[in-house]
């Protein structure tokens, strides 16, 4: 083939790393994006905390003295200093004369006192620095472990049996399978090896191990420590006999609410059935989940939105992110300093600073201008709850804001708002549509507000059927198939209408 030489006009989008930087700010959460500031803080030195500057000294209230002269001195002395500020006392100290003579061992800090030997201030106080550590299970146990009498095997074996639990409390391994990796344990510890150990010992240590509080820990099923924490009752309990009875006979009639053939194979009275229930309901059915806590995820809301004068108002979230802008020293620096490799660096992180400042504005315009048009589309929803709801494609955001609508999946994705009925991603304002008799359209989201409703104001004795919830939604005009009414409950973890079922 011969190789020729040829022009040819084309075009080819090309995203600058300017646009880079934009679409990643735009589609980082509000904790995300607090990370990415203090990384452009740290790396570019031209960008500060705005807070930080805001009751600065002479320099930037006057602006008369020229920042590429500013000494040390002039920096102390202008209140940029921030080791120097509040300290009355530390100044009226060093006001004192210093004695003639001193003692020799004497300390400075004796005669000057110096910012660590004043009382720190109110602002250093940390709510979360006197906060207790969190306890799991597994040290829980080992700490009761160790406040008890055992021999050196049956300790071996309760530690092995405290490591086999699960975080709701209970066991994982069978009474075989502890034996088995007791004896397995590498190198073998002295005292099983001179113990011959067997599963009634197993056994044994078990039993003491379900003695530890939180009692019911250590269980083998629900049923074992459901019982656990009846035997710890006392014995004149009301209806503790009856608990006892459906635990150890009934359990699995208890637990698929068989409420007929369980009166009926228990031969128990309806008052006395209810009241050993509700004993058994008073248990706790995860005795380890309230000692080994599962750290919280706070969410940061990235808009606000309240009433104000009868208007729903949308506001950004002042303290999601930190205000930071250009320094004002170093930038002035730019432009009087001489030509050197060190202005050039200045000059570089200049324009860094202020795209990324652009990007940072434009991300916020664009959250602030879809979340108002959210608002103004489901102000019903501010009005009077989920089953106002409208439906609610990405598409029609961004027709209305014209943007497009991959721009719209970003801003909407991870982003919160704070609403006085609760705290929402952006995304659950968005929802499909089903089609109504009098061919309109509801939400998805109000049919699961009314599914939810009817079965939280239904007849417990006599629950609704996902038949009857179609039938009931259709008096309301809104044709919706019964297995459509399955899959919404499903999404909202709502059991099936013979597992709502109760006796009062």
């Amino acid at each position: 083939m011969k190789q020729t030489l040829a022009l040819k006009l084309g075009q080819q989008l090309t995203m600058t790393p300017q646009l880079q930087q934009a679409i990643k700010l735009l589609q980082l959460s509000a904790l995300d994006l607090q990370q990415e500031i203090q990384e452009a803080l740290e790396t570019n030195p031209l960008l500060e905390v705005a807070e930080e500057f805001e009751s600065g000294g002479d320099s930037e209230q006057n602006g008369s003295e020229d920042p590429s002269e500013l000494t040390t001195d002039s920096l102390t002395d202008s209140g940029l200093d921030d080791a120097n500020l509040g300290e009355p006392e530390l100044d009226s100290a060093m006001e004192q004369p210093l004695g003639d003579e001193l003692p020799v061992d004497s300390n400075w800090e004796d005669t000057y006192p110096t910012t660590s030997s004043l009382p720190a201030a109110d602002n250093d106080f940390d709510p979360l620095a006197n906060r207790s550590e969190a306890t799991s299970l597994d040290a829980h146990l080992l700490w009761q472990l160790n406040l008890t009498s055992m021999v050196e095997s049956d300790r071996i074996i309760a530690m092995v049996i405290i490591d086999s639990l699960d975080n709701a409390g209970f066991l994982t391994l069978t009474i075989e399978e502890i034996l088995d990796s007791v004896l397995a344990l590498d190198p073998q510890p002295d005292a099983i090896t001179a113990a011959e150990i067997t599963l009634e010992d197993v056994s044994a240590v078990l039993g003491r191990v379900q003695q530890f509080d939180p009692i019911g820990v250590a269980a083998r099923d629900i049923s074992e420590c459901l019982l656990l924490q009846l035997n710890e009752l006392s014995p004149d309990t009301p209806y503790r006999p009856e608990a006892e009875l459906l635990l150890t006979q009934y359990m699995e009639l208890l637990a698929s609410k068989d409420y007929t053939t369980l009166r009926r194979k228990s031969r128990l009275e309806e008052d006395v059935l209810v009241g050993a229930m509700d004993l058994i309901r008073s248990l706790n059915p995860r005795p380890g989940s309230g000692i080994a806590e599962e750290p919280l995820d706070y969410i940061v809301p990235d808009v606000v939105v309240r009433k104000f004068e009868g208007r729903w108002v949308v506001e950004l979230n002042q303290d999601a992110t930190p205000q930071i802008r250009i320094n004002p020293v170093y930038e002035t620096l730019t432009k009087k300093a001489p030509a050197t490799a060190d202005r050039e660096y200045l000059r570089d992180n200049l324009n860094e600073a202020r795209w990324f400042l652009k990007s940072l504005q434009t991300r916020n315009d664009t959250l602030l201008r879809v979340a108002a048009k959210i608002v103004e589309v489901q102000r019903g929803f501010f009005e009077y709850g989920p089953e106002a709801m409208k439906p609610l494609i990405l598409a029609d955001i961004a027709t209305a804001v014209d943007l497009h609508e991959s721009t719209i999946s970003r801003v909407t994705t991870r982003k919160y708002m704070s609403t006085p009925r609760g705290v929402f991603e952006l995304k659950y304002f968005f929802s499909s549509h089903v089609g109504t008799a009098s061919g309109g359209e509801v939400s998805s989201t109000a049919i699961r507000a009314l599914i939810q409703k009817l079965t939280a104001e239904e007849n417990p004795k006599k629950p609704l059927s996902d038949s009857k919830i179609a039938a009931i939604l259709k008096d309301q005009n809104i044709n919706v198939a019964r297995r459509t009414v399955a899959k919404y409950r499903e999404s909202m973890s709502i059991p099936p209408s013979n597992e709502r079922k109760q006796l009062v």
